[in-house]
Parts: structure tokens; sequence; C-alpha cells
């Protein structure tokens, strides 16, 4: 029988890290959640604690959603372990909701009755990890067996150490503002941070990270060029406002998600300029619209060179362009251009 599990939301690496070390490796777990750096290191930490020795290759077994069967699985399942301990079953986005009737009863008692030796492991990356609820009885299993570790995206205080010890590790130092104009920059996954962090300690020519270096070689995530269109219109420097919007038309970026960053953004702003008005912080900022201290601290910089009026007819405005994108024949792209000059002249009258 099956050792009954505990079904978590909390951190992933948290909980596996405790099982790793504590010696007490868990017979299934569902990995999923959007750090793909963190699902990808703990996988392969946990691989490496069960697969010691030298029969690895008979001892672990992979499948994806086409070569996955419940026949198949039960192999799997039955073959006993090879000069070790345990096996480890890794099967990678599997959409449990699709499975068929006869698939559904079958893994269900499979995964009830998981012996001692076996780990599984569900992986999801490109699969959305859901049960459906209505298949009562497969749902009631995995929730009953499984520990879900969700790998989450870690805070802004948790990256900026983990981004400090990378560039120390390539002989660079960085503040911790930097860090967060870098987080920021490229969307606050380790993920996307890596790569990045690697092309700006191969860059630059000092010791000392500097806002130049990261500039020079990380390409902003859309929300980040759509931030800096607001930074721009702050400044009333409107024509750079149309500027880097051409630019991220340039990148090839779809007119409607640049529409609905641009909207978002300056749904935060009206938020932050009603809570400062009201003599409120950034703190209140960052619980309101789930943004990390960064963006929320330029948030409310920024709110502070705009009327209410403005704020609240910016909104309006995307709300109309939105409207015409869905409903027009007219140029997409021209349509979002037209909202930024409408934005420039309302802040001139302003």
């Amino acid at each position: 029988m099956a050792k009954k599990q505990i079904s978590s939301t909390q951190d992933g690496s948290a909980i596996l890290r405790a099982d790793i070390k504590s010696g007490s490796i868990g017979t299934f777990y569902i990995f999923y959640g959007e750090e793909a750096y963190l699902r990808t290191y703990y996988l392969d930490q946990l691989r490496s604690k069960l697969m010691e020795g030298p029969a690895e290759a008979f001892n672990f077994h992979r499948f994806d959603a086409k070569s996955f069967s419940a026949n198949a699985l039960q192999d799997a399942v039955d073959a006993l372990p090879v000069m070790a301990e345990r096996t480890m079953i890794q099967i990678d986005d599997l959409d449990l909701s699709k499975l068929d009737e006869s698939t559904r009863e079958m893994m269900t008692q499979i995964i009830l009755d998981l012996p001692e030796y076996v780990c599984l492991v569900l992986v999801y990356d490109v699969v959305e990890y859901k049960l459906d609820k209505r298949q009562k009885k497969f749902a009631d299993a995995v929730q009953k067996t499984a520990t879900e570790l969700n790998f989450q995206k870690q805070s802004q205080a948790s990256l900026t150490d983990w981004c400090i010890r990378h560039f120390r590790s390539a002989g660079k130092r960085i503040n911790n503002d930097l860090c967060a104009y870098l987080i920021f920059q490229t969307g606050g996954t380790m993920t996307a941070l890596k790569p990045e962090i690697e092309k700006i300690a191969a860059f630059a020519a000092g010791d000392e990270i500097t806002r130049q270096d990261i500039d020079a070689v990380v390409i902003p995530v859309l929300d980040a060029q759509v931030f800096q269109i607001t930074d721009e219109l702050a400044s009333r420097n409107f024509a750079g406002a149309l500027s880097r919007l051409q630019v991220i038309f340039q990148m090839q970026e779809e007119p409607i998600p640049v529409l609905a960053a641009i909207a978002s953004n300056l749904r935060r702003l009206l938020a932050a300029k009603t809570l400062s008005e009201n003599g409120k912080g950034s703190d209140e900022l960052m619980k309101l619209c789930s943004m990390s201290d960064y963006p929320a601290r330029k948030t409310m910089s920024n709110a502070r060179n705009f009327t209410m009026q403005w704020c609240r007819q910016a909104v309006l405005l995307c709300a109309e362009t939105d409207y015409k994108l869905k409903t027009s024949y007219d140029d997409a792209e021209r349509l979002v251009e037209l909202l930024i000059l409408r934005l420039s002249e309302e802040a001139k009258h302003a």
C-alpha cells in the first residue's frame, strides 16, 4: 500500500528539500508551477538521490503523454529495483482530465497501491496541472496519495540574494537596486534570469555591474517595455513614449497583448494615484496589485506626475481602444499608436 502523502500548495522547493534532507522521499509527487528553473533543479536533485549506483538505466522509467499508457505504467511499477532501493517513474505533461475511463480506473488502482520502492513523479511544464473534480474517484485517489509541489516565482528578496550569488560566482558585484531592476526587466523568474546574468557578467568590463551593462544586453519583457512608455509620459517626453511603442511593434509583438499590458499598467497607475491621495504608499500598492517592490515604487513615483482626472481618462481610453480593436477594421497597430498620442495630448493639458 502506498504511503499516504500530504497534498500541499506551499512552495514546492521547501517541501522536497525537507524530504530529501530527512531521507523520507515519498512514493508520489506532482511537480508544477511557473518557476521552471526550480522545477528542473529539484527534479534533478530527486533523481540523483534515488538513482545512485550503476543501474540507473534499469531503475528510471520515463513517459510523455504520447508514450504513456496504464499498462506501461503498471509494468514500470512492477519492475523491481536493480542494485538499488528505489525506482523512479517520470511522466511529463500528462493531462489527467483527458484520460479515458478505463485508463483512469486502472491508474486509480495503481496509485493507491504504489509499492514503497517506487517514486512516481508527474511533471507539468507545457500542460497545466488540473484535476477534474467530477471524476471523483480518480481525483480523490490523486489528492489522497500525491504530494503536490508548486514551484512558484520567488520573492524579490530571495531573487535578489540569488542574483548576487550568481554574479559573485562569475567574479562580479551588483547592488540590490540593480538586482531589483534586472528582476523587473526579465519578468522575475529564475529561468529568465540565469541566462541574462551570464550574458551581463560576460559583457561587463568592470567588476561592478552597472545599469548600462544591463540595458546593453537584456531585452525587457513586454510589461517592462510598456512600463517605459509610462515613464516617458510621466516625464513629458511624448515623442519618446511613441518611439518606445514603435520599437515594441518592430519586435513583432501583437497589438492586443500590447494594449492589454498598457491597460494593466495604467490601471495600476490609477490605483497608485488613489492610494497616494489617501496617504498610502507603495506597500499598499504591492498588496493591492500583487506587485513587487521595484515597479510599485516606480508606479507611485510616476503617479505624482499625473492628475486623478488623467489617470481615470487613461483607463477609459484603453477600454475604448480595446473595443475598436475587436470591432473595427482599422489597422490594429495604428489604433494603439493613436492611444499613446491621445494619452500624450491629455497629459499636455492636464
